[in-house]
């Protein structure tokens, strides 16, 4: 049921729709051929004196929304803002005449109008449009918070992401600085040979990562589908159907908790290189991100909160026992029992769970539980253990795989493989995952008998790489949480 019960303001507001209709105006507007934008405007005379701008005599025809007004009786002036920024405007009587004057009486802080007159200099300095014509366009029938302090509250900004937009310029610049970050991206990309495709959303198997799915059910099929945690698989069949790079960005969905770092729907990028390896990949994950920094930014130093992240200079490439032993002392170098790991593991105080039930499994413990928080600067962390990266081919060490996790201030922003193409190997590994699934792993991959049956027509080798594309947002545009950068987190009931 819509609630009826308006503010003194809502209803104030409410009560003019008869009058801007007995003045023969819609409140709610018809098309208006805007012109220009503030931001333009401003460029042009930007410097000029004000005699230069009278003898330019710019015409322009502007659309925004109102945020101030300041009414002097027969004159006033506003400020307009539109998708650029803002810029003020003079309305006097005697200039747009009565009847548009009348119908600008009318007007309320967060109105949508147009504009259109001559750019002039005010006495003070500040670049202001001469309105000659006045239109409404939009009523607002919610007043705007007085001020960005008037939406304070974190999670009512989220929550009205509209208003936020509004009101606070930052939430704008991060709007329009995502997509501009993602087509660096892909220009990289397209620009290296690289091919885009769209795979489906939903999916019968739940594969191509370790993750809780969300599920639905399709009525027609009488079936439950998975939506999607990766989008790996699809991708790996396109190569074996000849497509030798492949990318998507994709939006993925994971049923598992929210914090300034997970949103359960959130964008990644995959990508696929026939013929290629990790050492193509890391190669590609330094350059996309330096790429796109220089591209957008314009720099490869990145604060980020009271750090500046380097992107220039080349990442550091360090194994995980490597960082294990560096941060416990503890080498996991040669043989060791499962009991003895055990035992190393439970004096540290980590949890054993039920599944785990192999030494990779510990070692992958002790670098989550000592190593990961203290990765500042761009750092690729190789050869992880095979119990726990089910779709990777086995390096020298059978014990580990050709796999890197790429960190960045502590926070992990991709994953690349060298892939496994083998098909009996691969079904392996989805045998130990069902296993593995048994003994309670809710996040084990199931077995894919279609994706196997693709392998055995024969995949070429390849190198893949996963990135997280709202983290990459967060550095890029020096943010702490990821719902700054999703216009639409994922919100708790109120």
């Amino acid at each position: 049921m819509v609630d009826e019960t308006f503010t003194d303001q809502e209803q104030a507001r409410r009560d003019k729709l008869a009058k801007y209709r007995e003045l023969g105006v819609d409140p709610f507007g018809q098309r208006y051929e805007k012109m220009h934008d503030a931001s333009e405007i401003i460029e042009l005379v930007k410097g000029k004196t004000s005699q230069e701008i009278d003898a330019f005599n710019l015409r322009v025809k502007v659309a925004g929304r109102i945020m101030a007004i300041r009414r002097m009786g027969k004159a006033s002036f506003v400020n307009i803002k539109d998708r650029s920024g803002s810029i003020q405007a003079y309305i006097g009587i005697d200039i747009v005449g009565e009847k548009a004057y009348e119908v600008f009486r009318l007007a309320d802080l967060g109105d949508i109008v147009g504009l259109a007159g001559r750019v002039m200099l005010t006495r003070t300095g500040e670049i202001t449009i001469r309105a000659e014509e006045y239109t409404h366009l939009t009523k607002a029938l919610r007043p705007l918070p007085e001020k960005f302090h008037g939406l304070t509250d974190v999670e009512e900004r989220y929550r009205h992401r509209y208003v936020d937009l509004i009101v606070n310029d930052e939430s704008r610049r991060i709007a329009l600085l995502r997509p501009r970050i993602i087509r660096a991206m892909q220009q990289y990309f397209d620009e290296s040979g690289f091919v885009e495709v769209e795979t489906s959303v939903l999916s019968p198997i739940l594969g191509g990562a370790n993750a809780r799915p969300f599920v639905t059910h399709h009525n027609a099929l009488d079936k439950d589908f998975y939506l999607r945690i990766a989008t790996e698989l699809p991708l790996k069949k396109l190569m074996v159907g000849g497509i030798e790079r492949v990318y998507e960005f994709g939006r993925l969905f994971r049923n598992e908790g929210m914090d300034t770092r997970h949103n359960p729907e959130f964008t990644t990028v995959e990508l696929y290189q026939a013929y290629g390896n990790l050492e193509d990949m890391r190669h590609l994950a330094e350059s996309v991100l330096r790429y796109a920094a220089v591209k957008v930014l314009g720099t490869t130093q990145l604060p980020w909160g009271d750090k500046i992240i380097d992107l220039g200079s080349p990442f550091r490439w360090v194994s995980m026992l490597e960082l294990v032993k560096e941060k416990t002392g503890i080498d996991f170098g040669g043989e060791m029992p499962f009991e003895k790991a055990k035992a190393l593991a439970e004096k540290r105080g980590i949890h054993i769970e039920k599944h785990m039930t192999g030494v990779g499994h510990i070692i992958m413990a002790f670098f989550d539980e000592f190593c990961e928080a203290d990765l500042i600067q761009p750092t690729f962390v190789h050869s992880y253990p095979i119990e726990v990266s089910p779709l990777t081919k086995k390096s020298s060490d059978p014990r580990f795989v050709d796999r890197f996790e790429l960190f960045i201030n502590g926070t992990e922003f991709g994953n690349a493989y060298t892939e496994l193409n083998d098909p009996i190997d691969q079904k392996e590994r989805f045998l130990a995952q069902l296993h593995a699934k048994e003994l309670g792993d809710e996040e084990a991959n199931e077995m894919d008998t279609d994706f196997l049956e693709a392998l055995e027509y024969g995949m070429p080798p390849a190198g893949g790489i996963g990135m997280g594309i709202d983290r990459i947002i967060m550095l890029m545009a020096n943010q702490q949480s990821i719902r700054e950068v999703i216009l639409f987190p994922c919100m708790r009931d109120k």
